[in-house]
């Protein structure tokens, strides 16, 4: 859908007459005085799009026509005098901005000088993502990393090799075009530039001004067959809205509706695709994604909504509008793996919180803080019962997020060669969550080192698998370390029944 909205703001024409002081100097002495007729209004208006209007005047002296908006291009900007009225073709870029724009046209003869202006119109849906049309299939996960999970299969007991770096959307060194494409005359990606992989495809629902009643708040109702449903106030004239952190695989129904009179605005359905439920809530909370969707060796599914993991979820990094939007995704709880005194509780109200403090990933936290680690699957299995989705995450979420990642995954049963799957896509976040920024003098070129064969994972799959016994699963391994902390074969056996179907 497009419309093209014009608006046209009739201002007096400003005319900038000679000064009755002759030693100002008016005119040259020899010449004629000043005059210039502008033909018409001289207004004019534009829509959002850009286009071109025609400025006709006579003058009877040298002219010059300009302006100091750098939108506007006048050709020609100067010409000879004339008697007959001249043309001057007046291009306008798009408006690109949120907001209307005007601009005067300045005509000088001499010393006089005479406007015209030009108006243009805001795009109405300025900001909107790509539109999503009812009926239609969209992906919900980031093709980036879409890519990455759809073309690599990993074997069980081998973390000898990695291809997670031979995919673009992180920081493995390589250059690139703006096409994403390797290439040897492209740019390399450096601290203050990088790539956004880890936020999920974002779409926007639009309708018609006709009808639309400018003054009455909108209200969006999205819901999905799995029964999830959000509502969300959108702005009074508003003809959009975006969303994102889409379910793959799922089948979505919507409606707008204009407060006052009840009107149905839009209202439609879709289905979505991919292989990842990614979730980002503004304006940070980076390298979020949902546990669900993994397939366990048994046939069975993690379900989605029930757990995520991801980095810092705090005031600095989630404003009051990513605060709504991780209420509105339905996480109720949260688990903050970090390691600080000053941690007390979440950044989002009516949210239940734990902070054990564990110092670092790997068997160090399975062994060394392996009563925490317990307390952090008590917090887990507790949250649940209740109905409260747990949102986990250290600094970055890539060491101890990744560790109890690997438990939890690993314990439903998923293959262990997809669970470092799920590992890697960290690779796809930004510059402070895939590499930490105090690596900066280490890692000048930001390389993204925690791989499924360095440091955490080839650390803690290999302890997993050294529990699981002769003929044993990855997931007997992860078992057997619960029992021996001191989970309960019971609650073990409830994890799984509240997370599989």
């Amino acid at each position: 859908m497009k419309r093209f909205l014009t608006f046209l703001l009739i201002i007096p024409l400003c005319a900038f007459c000679k000064p009755d002081n002759p030693e100002q100097g008016n005119d040259k002495p020899d010449g004629p005085e000043a005059e210039i007729v502008i033909s018409g209004a001289g207004e004019f208006s534009v829509g959002y799009e850009g286009g071109s209007v025609s400025l006709s005047f006579t003058s009877n002296r040298e002219w010059t026509v300009t302006t100091g908006e750098d939108w506007l291009h006048i050709n020609p900007a100067s010409g000879q005098a004339s008697e007959t009225p001249v043309t001057v073709n007046v291009s306008c870029d798009p408006n690109e901005t949120l907001s209307t724009r005007d601009a005067y046209l300045v005509i000088t003869a001499g010393d006089l000088k005479k406007t015209a202006r030009v108006y243009q119109s805001v795009d109405p849906y300025a900001g909107a993502e790509t539109e999503l049309v009812s009926g239609t299939s969209v992906l919900a996960t980031n093709p980036n990393v879409e890519k990455f999970l759809n073309e690599v299969t990993y074997p069980d007991k081998d973390w000898s090799f990695t291809k997670v770096l031979d995919y673009y959307g992180g920081f493995n060194g390589k250059k690139y075009n703006a096409n994403g494409q390797e290439d040897p005359a492209g740019e390399i990606f450096t601290w203050g530039r990088q790539p956004n992989s880890d936020k999920p495809m974002s779409y926007s629902i639009r309708w018609s001004a006709d009808g639309l009643d400018p003054d009455s708040p909108i209200l969006f109702v999205l819901e999905d067959k799995l029964g999830w449903k959000s509502e969300t106030d959108v702005a009074s004239g508003s003809l959009f809205v975006n969303i994102t952190n889409l379910v793959p695989n799922d089948e979505y129904r919507y409606k707008a509706t204009s407060t006052s009179d009840g009107k149905v605005l839009a209202e439609g359905s879709f289905s979505t695709t991919g292989s990842l439920h990614q979730v980002f809530f503004r304006s940070g909370c980076r390298n979020g994604r949902d546990l669900g969707g993994w397939k366990t060796l048994d046939g069975k599914t993690v379900k989605y909504r029930k757990l995520y993991r991801g980095g810092r979820m705090q005031s600095e990094t989630v404003n009051k509008a990513g605060q709504k939007e991780i209420l509105a995704e339905g996480i109720r709880a949260q688990l903050d793996l970090r390691n600080s005194d000053r941690i007390s509780k979440s950044p989002v109200e009516g949210v239940d919180f734990l902070a054990p403090g564990i110092e670092t990933g790997g068997t160090t936290m399975l062994k060394k803080d392996k009563d925490k680690t317990k307390q952090c699957f008590d917090f887990v299995l507790n949250s649940l019962r209740n109905s409260k989705p747990v949102y986990f995450h250290c600094s970055l979420g890539r060491d101890r997020t990744g560790t109890l990642d690997i438990l939890l995954l690993g314990l439903l049963g998923v293959r262990e060669g997809d669970i470092s799957k799920a590992y890697e896509v960290t690779y796809f976040a930004p510059v402070g969550y895939s590499v930490s920024s105090s690596e900066k003098d280490s890692n000048p070129t930001p390389v993204f080192k925690n791989t499924r064969r360095e440091w955490v994972y080839s650390d803690v799959a290999p302890y997993f698998w050294s529990l699981a016994g002769e003929g044993g699963t990855f997931a007997d391994g992860v078992q057997n370390y619960l029992l021996s902390i001191g989970v309960t074969q019971e609650e073990i056996d409830e994890f799984r029944a509240i997370m599989l179907e």
